[in-house]
């Protein structure tokens, strides 16, 4: 028989278009996951089932991370998410296992394996570094609160997540994801796509399924935003319900840590086990009488029945598949029994440069406190030194300048009157006259907004392209914010916004939930190529 050459042909052009416009799995072996696939999508509550059934032990489930962080992010896709392996991680699980079988399991976090993200201190054999190299042998002498909560809680910390440096406040033209320390973390649904930041590493690795739940922290925007690229669940809090003690800071006025995980529950378990008053923390004290040690109270499958939830339009229209997702998405809340109103935001609200001005301050003030600190092992006392450090440096300054830094270095005190002047002008606008004014004059529950757009490509040369996003408004006011999948434009998640009053986590909750369930939007990551 007579080979069919033009078949033979047309064969070879289809497998030649393939190759340049699908999206293709860059490891089989990674889609296959032999030998550990069982701990995908697992949530805490199962995971802690498995242990009182004796499925496995809290060591066998570490091991299972451990080997999932070196197949799949140090090797395979080589995601980047993690900077440092906890190296005591598979002994303290030794421990957890014997406190266990002694009939004395800890907290609600009992044998939850955590990520934390590397600006957050740890008083272990890993170091601090905010990603930058100047900071790269800095071994904090104490716990965060935030580490202390967790270990108290019976977590397991089994790693610190890579992030934008020093939380993505050193330059305006940067790369989120990238750090002098851990270089550039990939989306892990499309490596060539942008995780978002700051909290980069802890939004992929839980994607990932490297860890159970991450802790990020937001001063805007970075924990909303690598939770919608990387298709999980991220609460921003009120800032106050957890204590930002023992964390690299930028604004002592917006920072706040916050859970990151798969589900709505997983995050609603670990947000408990953080909250409190730490005298380290003055902004802790306002949570007084207003935070739970136990949200799972507010997990209703109802939970939108009865809510009344702002439209905010003025966060739409940057994509219209975006848009049909919203509108979807606006389509199912009604359905489960909320009421939808379209609002719109006073004209004119002046915060975002008033936000800036006051960063620019509270970031010279935080960080100089904290490297020069008696808990402190930096090698530089306070930005100036860093600057210099800097420009010393082989990476620091190899894609991205450091303006931001040297903006900061310029401002005064605390007691300057451009600052006082920024800070009033900022928390009226997104406050008084901003989020509580708009849930006053329409009897809200809740406001709701597209979180962001699907993930950018990873730029080195022009940095961030940014589409569309919502966070400002939580993330100035100090209101917190919960984000949730809606769905994949392509092959990439992007993610629905709901946030409202201060110390309404509950209600953010019992909304967020219901959605979830209902549509079951969450997806893992194959770790393709963009065509």
């Amino acid at each position: 028989m007579k080979p069919n050459f033009t078949k033979f042909f047309l064969l070879f052009i289809s497998l030649i278009l393939c190759m340049i416009t699908c999206k293709t799995p860059v490891n089989t072996n990674v889609q296959k996951k032999t030998g550990n696939s069982w701990i995908e999508e697992l949530t805490i509550g199962k995971l802690q089932q498995g242990y009182k059934e004796g499925k496995y032990t809290i060591e066998d489930v570490v091991k299972v991370y451990l080997d999932r962080i070196n197949e799949i992010d140090k090797n395979g896709p080589r995601l980047n998410s993690i900077i440092e392996i906890n190296p005591d991680a598979l002994k303290i699980a030794e421990e957890l296992d014997k406190e266990a079988a002694a009939g004395k399991p800890r907290g609600p976090m009992y044998g939850v394996p955590v990520i934390l993200k590397d600006n957050i201190d740890t008083h272990d054999r890993m170091p601090t570094t905010a990603g930058a190299t100047a900071l790269k042998n800095s071994f904090p002498k104490a716990d965060s609160y935030v580490a202390k909560k967790l270990r108290e809680a019976g977590a397991i910390i089994i790693a610190k997540s890579n992030l934008s440096e020093w939380a993505n406040f050193r330059s305006k033209m940067s790369s989120s994801g990238w750090s002098g320390v851990g270089g550039q973390t990939r989306n892990p649904y499309v490596l060539d796509r942008n995780p978002c930041g700051s909290s980069s590493g802890s939004g992929v690795a839980v994607s990932a399924n490297l860890c159970m739940v991450a802790i990020g922290t937001e001063t805007n925007g970075s924990i909303v935003c690598p939770s919608n690229n990387n298709g999980i669940v991220g609460i921003k809090p009120t800032v106050g319900l957890i204590s930002r003690s023992g964390i690299v800071p930028v604004s002592f006025t917006q920072d706040t840590p916050g859970p990151m995980g798969r589900t709505v529950e997983d995050v609603a378990i670990t947000l408990g086990a953080l909250t409190g008053i730490d005298s380290s923390d003055t902004k802790t004290y306002a949570s007084q009488g207003k935070y739970y040690t136990d949200y799972t109270k507010f997990l209703k499958k109802d939970g939108l029945h009865g809510k009344r939830i702002g439209l905010s339009k003025k966060s739409m229209g940057f994509s219209d598949k975006v848009d049909t997702l919203m509108n979807k998405t606006v389509a199912f809340l009604k359905a489960n029994g909320a009421e939808v109103v379209d609002i719109d935001f006073p004209k004119g609200l002046n915060y975002e440069d008033p936000s800036f001005q006051v960063l620019l301050y509270e970031f010279k003030d935080g960080l100089n406190k904290y490297l020069a600190g008696p808990g402190s092992d930096s090698p530089v006392r306070d930005i100036k030194e860093l600057i210099e450090f800097n420009k010393s440096d082989s990476v620091e300054l190899r894609y991205f300048d450091q303006g931001i830094l040297e903006q900061a270095e310029q401002k005064g005190d605390l007691n300057s009157a451009e600052y006082k002047k920024a800070l009033a002008t900022m928390t009226k606008a997104t406050r008084e006259d901003g989020i509580d004014k708009v849930m006053n004059t329409y009897k809200l529950d809740a406001i709701m907004a597209p979180t962001g757009s699907p993930a950018w490509k990873t730029d080195l040369l022009l940095g961030d392209h940014f589409v569309g996003g919502s966070s400002s408004l939580a993330a100035i006011s100090g209101y917190p914010a919960i984000t949730v999948p809606m769905g994949f434009i392509d092959d990439l998640p992007v993610g629905v916004t709901f946030f409202g009053r201060a110390w309404n986590e509950s209600i953010l909750i019992e909304i967020a939930y219901n959605y979830e369930q209902g549509t079951k939007n969450r997806k893992a990551p194959k770790y393709s190529i963009s065509d």
